[in-house]
Order: structure tokens, then sequence, then C-alpha cells
């Protein structure tokens, strides 16, 4: 039987919007710093989506939101925009594995979809599916917005720092 060396120093790439990051995201990286070690949250420029916040602000909040959280997983996570196809960014980075978050059965078919696409493009590069926690299941980025904007509460979704952006950038939309 052959033997196969684990790569001390597996990178893993988690990528997305994060238009905002959310608690779901945050504990999706934390959950992924468990398995790689070293982890680039990768987030995509993806102006089709008309983001409420640009590639820079959205990397600084991650950013922030790592900083507060603080210990292995801010000192194993870095935060880069990346505007090429996803494979061609895990190549560049020397990435092994692409992590995924799966709230519902809903993301499953699209991220199946993806997953073997990606595998097709890169066949050294496996995709990791994470499920949401319990508490974070219906929580997303989509939502999170539109309930700000009706004057909601979405404090327990988001990191603070996400909290005060959200509320100036509404406050500046309303100007």
């Amino acid at each position: 039987m052959a033997h196969t060396t684990i790569d001390p120093n597996r990178v893993g790439i988690y990528p997305g919007t994060f238009d905002p990051v959310t608690q779901g995201h945050m504990d999706i990286i934390r959950r992924a710093t468990r398995i790689v070690d070293r982890l680039i949250v990768g987030v995509a420029v993806n102006a089709g989506k008309g983001p409420m916040f640009s590639v820079e602000e959205r990397c600084e909040l991650v950013r922030e939101s790592l900083k507060a959280a603080g210990g292995e997983v801010a000192a194993r996570t870095e935060v880069k925009p990346f505007g090429s196809l996803l494979m061609h960014f895990a190549q560049e980075n020397q990435s092994s594995v692409i992590v995924r978050g799966l709230r519902a059965v809903s993301d499953f078919e699209y991220e199946f979809q993806m997953a073997g696409m990606n595998a097709r493009l890169a066949p050294d590069i496996e995709t990791v599916f994470l499920m949401a926690s319990d508490k974070q299941q219906f929580v997303s980025s989509r939502f999170v917005k539109e309930i700000a904007r009706l004057g909601g509460s979405v404090t327990e979704f988001v990191p603070a720092n996400v909290l005060r952006a959200l509320q100036t950038k509404l406050a500046q939309e309303k100007e």
C-alpha cells in the first residue's frame, strides 16, 4: 500500500462575496481553520451582483472581524480580493482545498455543480463542504441587508464592526 505524505502547510481558500460578512461566514472561517494550516478568505470582486460594499470595504470588514475574533483563527487567516476564476486564484495561492459553507438543500445543488466543474478545471484541488451550524442556517448577506434596510435589528447576525458599517452605509443611502 502506498504511503501518502500529508502536506503540513495545507492552504485552504474560502471564497465568497461577503457583502457583508456575517456570523455564518465567521463560523465557517473558524471551523475551516481546524482543517487547514492557513486559510485565505477570497473576497470576490463580483461587481455583477451590485454589492453594497466595495471589494476594499468588504476585505476590510472581514479583516476587522477576524481581528476581533482573535486567537488562532486570526493568526492563520488572511484576506485577499480576487477577480479571476476561483481555480486560478487557488493555484496562484498554492491552495489544495476550497472550503464552502452549506446552509440548506438549495445551496447544495448549486455548490455540487460548481464543485464538479472546479474538479474538471483543477483535479488536484478538493472542495470541502461545511454545514452551517444550527444558529447560522438561515443567515445570509442578502437577508441581513434586507432586514437592515427595513429597520430590523441584525445585531445577532453580523460582527459588531459590520453592524456599524451597515448603519453608516444605510444612513448614506438615505441622504
